[in-house]
C-alpha cells in the first residue's frame, strides 16, 4: 500500500457515513442480535464492512457465511474503540516498526495499550462476540481467522470463501 492510499483511508475514515438504507443492507445479511453488534462499531468501521460486502457481492459472492462475516470481521476492534488516527498510527507501526507494534500489543488490554493489544485480538474478540450474537460458526470461523495466512494449495470452501474475504478487506 502507497502512502497516498492510506492518507486517502484516513480521510474517508474521518468522513465516513453510513445511512438508513445501509444499515438495512447490514440488516438483511445479519441475525437479529448481531444487527446490535454491528451498530456498535464505529461509522468508519461500518463504512468499511459495507464496502467488503458491496465488493464480495459484486465478485459474484453468494455465501451467507461469507457475507455477514464481512460485516462483521471487525467488530472487534469496538473493544478498544479504535480512532481513526491509532489505527493509522497501527497500520504505519505494522510496516515500519513491527516488533515495537508486538511489544505494545502484548500483555493485557489495559491503560494506553488497550488499543493495541484490541487490535492484535480483534479477530477472536469479534469471533466470541460473533458467536454470542447467534452468527453460525462458519461466520464465526471466518471472522476468526480473517488475519491468518491461508495455504495456497487448500480446497476447503472455507479456505475459498476466507481467500475471498481478505482480497476484499485488503482492498478497502
Amino acid at each position: 500500500m502507497t502512502a497516498a492510499y492510506r492518507i486517502r483511508q484516513f480521510l474517508a475514515a474521518l468522513i465516513a457515513r453510513v445511512s438508513d438504507a445501509d444499515l438495512a443492507e447490514a440488516d438483511a445479511h445479519l441475525p437479529p442480535a448481531a444487527r446490535a453488534l454491528f451498530r456498535r462499531m464505529p461509522r468508519d468501521g461500518q463504512s468499511h464492512a459495507l464496502r467488503v460486502l458491496r465488493d464480495l457481492k459484486r465478485a459474484g459472492e453468494t455465501h451467507p457465511s461469507l457475507l455477514a462475516a464481512a460485516l462483521l470481521h471487525d467488530a472487534g476492534k469496538s473493544a478498544a474503540r479504535l480512532g481513526a488516527m491509532t489505527r493509522s498510527i497501527i497500520v504505519v507501526m505494522r510496516r515500519v516498526a513491527p516488533a515495537q507494534l508486538d511489544r505494545l500489543s502484548a500483555g493485557p488490554a489495559a491503560g494506553w495499550r488497550r488499543p493495541f493489544v484490541a487490535q492484535r485480538d480483534h479477530p477472536r474478540i469479534g469471533a466470541e462476540w460473533a458467536r454470542q450474537a447467534g452468527c453460525d460458526e462458519l461466520t464465526v470461523s471466518l471472522i476468526a481467522r480473517h488475519q491468518d495466512c491461508v495455504e495456497r494449495g487448500s480446497l476447503s470452501e472455507e479456505d475459498r470463501l476466507l481467500r475471498a474475504l481478505q482480497a476484499v478487506d485488503d482492498r478497502n
